[in-house]
C-alpha cells in the first residue's frame, strides 16, 4: 500500500498519558496504519519523560532513542548502563531488554525510533547542513531546530515529512547555523 508523503507538526499530536502515569507520548507515525503495539513494522514517536520508572518492553523491537530537550536520563538494566544526557546523540538498543529509567534532573523530552526486527533495520542520523539522502522504502524528517526545505517543502521547527512503500530521495537545506533535523530511513533486513 503506497502512501504519499504525509505532513506532521509534533505541537499538534495528541499527547498520550504512560500506563504508570511518568510521562506522555506523542506518536508521530506507525507502519502499517492501524497495526497496534504487537504488529508495526516501525513506530515514531516524541516522549516527555516525567518521573523516573521502567521502560516498556517490546520484544522483537530494535530502538533508537535521542535525547531532544531537558537534564536526560541514565537507562539501566541487561547490559546496558547509559547516560542519555547530550541532546540529539542517539543511542540504540534492544527493546527486549528489562531497562529502568532515572531522570538526571527535571523532566525530558526524547524522539523514539522503534522498528521490527527481522522485517526492517533503521538508520537515523541527525544532520546539521544541506545533505542529500539516498531513496528508501520508508522514512521520516523531523526540523528539531531551526527552519528547514526538504525536497522543497518548507518545514519550521516541529514539522516534519514521513512516507511509507515509497522509495523517496531527498534533498535538505537550511540557512540556520544551529539547525538539526532528524531523518530516519528504513530499509529491508538483510
Amino acid at each position: 500500500m503506497t502512501r504519499p508523503v504525509q505532513r506532521f507538526d509534533v505541537d499538534a499530536l495528541a499527547a498520550t498519558p504512560w500506563k504508570n502515569g511518568g510521562g506522555s507520548t506523542r506518536e508521530i507515525a506507525s507502519w502499517p496504519p492501524g497495526a497496534g503495539f504487537d504488529g508495526f513494522d516501525w513506530r515514531v514517536s516524541v516522549a516527555s519523560i516525567a518521573a523516573s520508572g521502567p521502560f516498556s518492553r517490546f520484544a522483537g523491537v530494535d530502538r533508537i532513542i535521542t535525547l531532544l530537550g531537558g537534564d536526560g536520563v541514565r537507562l539501566q538494566g541487561e547490559g546496558i548502563d547509559h547516560h542519555l544526557a547530550t541532546p540529539l546523540a542517539p543511542f540504540a538498543f534492544s527493546g527486549d531488554a528489562r531497562i529502568d529509567c532515572t531522570l538526571l534532573g527535571g523532566a525530558s523530552s526524547d524522539f523514539n525510533v522503534m522498528t521490527r526486527r527481522g522485517r526492517l533495520r533503521a538508520e537515523l542520523r541527525v544532520l546539521r547542513g544541506a545533505a542529500g539522502l539516498a531513496a528508501a522504502p520508508h522514512g521520516l524528517l523531523l526540523a528539531w531546530r531551526g527552519g528547514w526545505r526538504a525536497g522543497g517543502q518548507p518545514l519550521a521547527q516541529g514539522q516534519g515529512l514521513w512516507w511509507a512503500d515509497a522509495a523517496t530521495p531527498w534533498a535538505v537545506a537550511t540557512d540556520d547555523p544551529d539547525a538539526a533535523l532528524l531523518a530516519v530511513q528504513w530499509h529491508t533486513a538483510t
